[in-house]
């Protein structure tokens, strides 16, 4: 299990396997918080917790901050999927760097194309400096 929180701890998350890989997207929004996602439903692989504070860029999903410190911790899906979930992603970069270093990065177009990039067979403890 890999688990998150906001600086403050008023808003956690808990992943309840290791991701098998971290996505870095360059749309609008991700790239302005600089987050690596990775992906479950909630109630099944995601565990959320704490206040939030939602700003809904597309009709959609909804991305939940802490309406203290600001850190944005997940996405969530307004409507439930085929399979009566909610998809959702957690920011990996507010889980301890120890328990998400050796995950793979993988890299999407979310600006332009919407497809995936080629990979540079990177982790996360590549990225930090």
């Amino acid at each position: 299990m890999i688990t998150g929180s906001c600086h403050c701890g008023l808003v956690a998350w808990e992943f309840n396997v290791v991701p098998a890989s971290a996505t870095a997207c360059n749309c609008t929004v991700c790239r302005r918080y600089g987050v690596l996602w990775s992906y479950g439903s909630v109630d099944k692989s995601i565990k959320l917790s704490g206040p939030t504070s939602v700003y809904q860029p597309a009709n959609y999903l909804g991305l939940h901050f802490c309406g203290s410190c600001g850190c944005l911790a997940f996405w969530r899906a307004l409507s439930p999927g085929d399979n009566g979930l909610h998809r959702a992603a957690v920011n990996l970069r507010l889980a301890e760097p120890a328990a998400i270093a050796s995950i793979p990065v993988r890299h999407f177009d979310g600006l332009d194309t919407f497809t995936e990039l080629p990979g540079d067979d990177r982790c996360v403890a590549d990225y930090w400096i």
